[in-house]
């Protein structure tokens, strides 16, 4: 009796459950479809007015998401500390759209609400994705709907060095585009331990985030394909480098899609020391070796090596 009761129980619990997810995942694909059901609703609005006005807000948003991003970057250079960069970029946002949503309705008589949903990283670590929920209404017409903007980061600040090193940084300088370590990187690494830490002292990086052309990056062995990207101070995609999200948090490596950059030692020294590849430096903290006895010479692990086309002497 007991064994029948207790089968005709999980039976009755093992169906809620099934109920109870899958009505779960109904709800969530609701939703999703109803928010991009939203996002292409501009287009199929009547009114060529109401829809031009909407597709302008929405064009204006790559550029206000980008100038979001690099006023919390600033913060860095201004000796602020940064926790959660993603809540501080969607407050930034909010407080621009109040007065963009002022200008459109004294300039078209339309009356905007809006909300930044999420500032999100993206597949490509040179765009951050904003997501916007506005509701619109001129005269008769209503629009309530999510818009969406790819922002680029490119040109940026890089935000690592002064969020990885926010005790040091009075011995951080930038000048023109060019970040100038001088003892800070030594002392960061000769406090996790690391050997040779004096390999970095006066190390130099790039800093404004730039795009590198020379892709594949296998052909950075070709002539003088590295010594170009190292006078350019290129960034590199980078499944282990951090994206630019969460190198404002201080992160040097990250779930998402991320980018690397080459520190460069300026050194006679050929200890072995760690990887010069910024998210080894900064957190991985494997070795590598000097690829020539050049004072100019980058210290690479094999991995980074082959990655970028190189080859170690000897």
């Amino acid at each position: 009796m007991y064994s029948k009761l207790d089968n005709q129980g999980n039976l009755i619990t093992g169906t809620t459950v099934i109920l109870v997810v899958s009505l779960f995942l109904i709800v969530i694909f609701v939703i999703n479809s109803i928010n991009y059901i939203e996002s292409e609703n501009i287009d199929s609005i009547e009114s060529d007015n109401f829809r031009y006005i909407l597709q302008d807000y929405r064009s204006n948003l790559e550029q206000l998401g980008r100038d979001s991003i690099a006023e919390e970057t600033e913060k860095l250079y201004h000796a602020h500390f940064i926790h959660d960069s993603r809540g501080d970029i969607k407050k930034i946002l909010n407080n621009k759209l109040k007065d963009v949503n002022a200008e459109y309705k004294k300039k078209y008589g339309v009356d905007i609400r809006s909300e930044v949903i999420s500032v999100e990283s993206t597949d490509s670590p040179w765009k951050v994705l904003f997501k916007v929920r506005i509701k619109a209404d001129k005269d008769s017409q209503q629009f309530d709907g999510v818009l969406e903007s790819n922002s680029s980061i490119e040109g940026l600040k890089d935000p690592l060095p002064y969020a990885k090193l926010p005790k040091l940084r009075y011995n951080i300088q930038h000048e023109g585009d060019t970040i100038y370590y001088f003892q800070s990187l030594s002392q960061y690494l000769r406090q996790n331990n690391v050997e040779s830490y004096n390999s970095y002292l006066l190390a130099t990086a790039p800093l404004t985030i730039k795009k590198c052309p020379y892709d594949p990056y296998i052909h950075h062995g070709d002539g003088d394909t590295l010594k170009e990207c190292l006078k350019r101070g290129y960034f590199h995609e980078s499944a282990d480098g951090s994206c630019y999200l969460c190198r404002l948090d201080g992160k040097g490596v990250c779930p998402h899609y991320g980018m690397e950059v080459f520190i460069q030692t300026h050194t006679l020294s050929d200890n072995e020391t760690v990887s010069c590849s910024d998210h080894v430096v900064f957190h991985d903290h494997y070795p590598g070796r000097k690829l020539n006895s050049g004072i100019n010479s980058l210290i690479l692990d094999d991995s980074h090596a082959k990655k970028y086309g190189l080859v170690h002497d000897g």
